[in-house]
């Protein structure tokens, strides 16, 4: 196991997460999630030794973290936080750069090889034509995938990312999750990244680490999944108290579309009503009548007219 947590009690002053008995192998995948304030961020400054375990111990390749230096966690560990000091007067080029430098005194000029490798994570990232572009004049997404190229550019055995896709669009969020991925399996890097969106999971992932009331779950994406409900159910909020639901059978995306279409229309009680969706269509049942509507609108108007 080359990520080891045994026993281990995190937080502050107080316990955030207790009983904490994990391990990753390099080439695994991991997706960390949890609500805010649940310790995430603890929980990787805790791997990271910035934060000191109220308990318990953390081992990377079978070495304790409390007896390695600074510069031999940069060694074994790369990481990406969601909100990083930019350095000033840097471009795109010059902070990838950066995570060569904890192998040779800031004076060294990088060899050609080392100026190869960021071109080639410059590009695989498609940051090409921000290459030479100063970090203060690039989006947040761009900007983020920069500070990620600099912690492949580490070449450390370990990458952890905090919330790495929280300011890219889809097309960049494929981009990162996929390099990820790539080097997992090719070069035998063992991934954890933090989000909010489970869904990564089922796409990217190998296992989850899922923080829930102080404790952590672990194990392999699917399983996880199923075992706890609140993961794959969609979440409809309830923001009209005098609105009672009907009954709706379809997709979770369909239902949570009308469940929403219905509250902000009508505060009332629509528990008499029967939604199903049926090849593309609406089928209500109320009492002894059916119809059927092809669109929200329609949907609208009909219980309008009728109730």
């Amino acid at each position: 196991m080359h990520l080891q947590i045994k026993q281990a009690t995190i937080g502050y002053d107080k316990s955030l997460i207790s009983d904490v008995h994990i391990n990753l192998n390099l080439g695994d995948v991991c997706l960390l999630i949890g609500n805010n304030g649940v310790g995430k961020t603890t929980l990787i400054k805790s791997i990271l030794h910035q934060t000191l375990l109220l308990g318990g111990d953390i081992l990377i390749n079978n070495r304790n973290i409390k007896t390695l230096s600074v510069k031999e966690i940069a060694e074994n560990i790369a990481v990406v936080f969601s909100k990083a000091l930019i350095p000033q007067n840097y471009t795109v080029e010059d902070l990838i750069s950066l995570g060569k430098y904890i192998y040779y005194p800031y004076y060294f000029e990088l060899k050609k090889e080392d100026k190869q490798e960021v071109s080639n994570i410059i590009d695989e990232l498609d940051l090409d034509q921000y290459k030479h572009v100063l970090l203060k004049n690039l989006s947040d997404g761009n900007l983020q995938k920069a500070f990620i190229g600099r912690a492949i550019a580490q070449n450390s055995p370990i990458i952890i990312l905090d919330e790495p896709t929280t300011h890219l669009d889809e097309k960049n969020k494929l981009i990162i999750l996929k390099t990820l991925r790539k080097l997992a399996k090719e070069q035998n890097k063992l991934i954890l990244f933090s989000s909010h969106d489970w869904r990564l999971a089922k796409e990217f992932a190998d296992k989850i680490w899922y923080v829930k009331d102080t404790l952590l779950y672990s194990g392999i994406v699917e399983d996880i999944l199923l075992q706890h409900e609140e993961l794959i159910n969609v979440s409809l909020f309830q923001v009209n108290e005098r609105f009672i639901a009907p009954a709706i059978v379809a997709p979770a995306i369909h239902r949570e579309m009308l469940y929403s279409l219905l509250q902000k229309n009508f505060q009332k009680d629509l528990s008499s009503f029967q939604f199903d969706f049926q090849d593309n269509f609406w089928v209500i049942s109320h009492h002894n009548t059916k119809q059927q509507c092809e669109s929200f609108e329609e949907i609208i108007d009909y219980i309008k007219n009728i109730h």
